[in-house]
């Protein structure tokens, strides 16, 4: 790290209004790409059937197909909302969490403090969202349709539940994969743009492919993980809302047939998603970010 760059970030990390700026910067990003979110959410939607059931893409749009349209943005709602925020949080806290810890700079690279301060980031994530998560995933099972029939009726019962198999199911899977994903995000999003901007790409594409192929990165060994909290978080009072961890990933690898291949199905749609709305959010921050600094 050059002197001249120790020197910004000291002046910036007495500056209250920087750490401001990252949450504003964040929410705004988030806020734009939630149009990708509304676009894709039937793709998504899809996929959950298949992570869940098991089914090959014909069969899980059959299924959407016989519940109708007026149900097909059915449990839109929480992830528009974890969508909106997430930005925010984000950005903000790990922006907060890597200028506390800045006086380790002469010791560490800075790539190492980002993907720490985004490690301390994911945990805060999954406390925060995994309650929206599992109302999303409840909705979207059409198994849950009657006897759940609005989100309220869903929010009622889990209230109902103790927290670990209420809104808190799932916590640790979904605190392991928020830590690694943005741990490994914040880890490679500058040293990744800065290779591509060297190339000669324009700084708006440097950063969209930047954040494109860290989502590739991130959700690939990740994947799994998703699917196992879709499985453990879908249902609600019954027997597969019971076991914990360890027993919902041996049902879920038994029910996947012990194959690599169908426990990544669907797999390749929703990582493809994630791309590119991660590309979208990194680009928009990026360039927010640039214009506060000129």
């Amino acid at each position: 790290m050059g002197q001249d760059a120790a020197d910004g970030d000291a002046t910036s990390d007495k500056n209250p209004g920087a750490s401001f700026r990252s949450y504003l910067y964040g929410g705004t990003s988030s806020l734009v790409s939630t149009m990708t979110t509304i676009a894709t959410f039937p793709l998504y939607k899809t996929v959950f059937r298949q992570q869940l059931h098991n089914t090959v893409v014909r069969e899980a749009v059959a299924q959407l197909y016989r519940e109708g349209f007026l149900k097909l943005y059915r449990g839109v709602a929480p992830p528009l909302l974890v969508r909106a925020l997430q930005g925010t949080l984000l950005f903000g806290v790990q922006d907060t969490l890597y200028r506390n810890s800045s006086y380790l700079a002469e010791h560490l690279p800075r790539p190492l403090l980002q993907a720490a301060a985004g490690v301390g980031t994911g945990v805060v994530e999954a406390l925060v969202f995994t309650p929206f998560e599992r109302v999303q995933n409840v909705l979207q099972n059409g198994k849950n349709d009657h006897r759940f029939p609005t989100q309220w009726s869903v929010l009622a019962r889990l209230s109902a539940e103790p927290l670990a198999r209420g809104f808190y199911r799932a916590l640790l899977p979904m605190v392991a994969r928020n830590a690694l994903g943005s741990g490994l995000y914040f880890g490679l999003k500058n040293p990744v743009r800065d290779v591509l901007d060297q190339q000669g790409l324009s700084p708006t594409a440097s950063s969209f492919v930047s954040g494109a192929v860290n989502s590739l990165v991130i959700s690939l060994p990740l994947y799994p993980i998703s699917v196992l909290v879709a499985n453990m978080q879908a249902g609600v009072g019954e027997e597969e809302a019971r076991g914990g961890v360890r027993a919902s990933a041996r049902r879920l690898w038994v029910a996947r047939q012990r194959s690599i291949a169908l426990l990544y199905r669907g797999g390749s749609l929703v990582i493809l998603r994630s791309c590119v709305s991660w590309g979208i959010t990194t680009a928009i921050y990026d360039r927010l970010e640039r214009g506060s600094s000129t």
